[in-house]
């Protein structure tokens, strides 16, 4: 048996977005340790996932689509989040273009997924 937010594409591809991020925090150094910043960005990244599977466990469409929305509006965090990290030197080119570029393919798979739900 399975939970129905599992069988969504865009689920599995949030997870594995999530993990991906929080690995690349595992490794990030600042001088004087931004906890707050760190906490932030993986407060923003799990939330597109967490939202996606709330949202599905709720007994209707309409707040279904709120939820998405609100994991696409963690999503859009999550990505400004990696930009201040990126501008910081706290993150690499090649590590915030993998990223970037999962966000973007999430993005259209949540508004995708957020417009077919009439």
């Amino acid at each position: 048996m399975t939970f129905a937010f599992e069988n969504l594409t865009v689920y599995q591809r949030a997870l594995d977005f999530s993990v991906a991020v929080i690995d690349v925090i595992d490794g990030i150094e600042t001088p004087r340790k931004h906890y707050r910043l760190i906490e932030q960005l993986e407060a923003a990244c799990t939330s597109v996932v967490l939202n996606i599977s709330e949202g599905k466990g709720r007994f209707s469409k309409k707040e279904f689509k709120q939820f998405l929305y609100i994991a696409r509006g963690s999503l859009y965090e999550t990505v400004a989040m990696l930009q201040i990290f990126k501008k910081k030197n706290w993150l690499g080119e090649k590590p915030y273009q993998t990223l970037y570029l999962e966000a973007e393919e999430m993005n259209k798979m949540l508004s995708g997924l957020i417009n077919s739900l009439k």
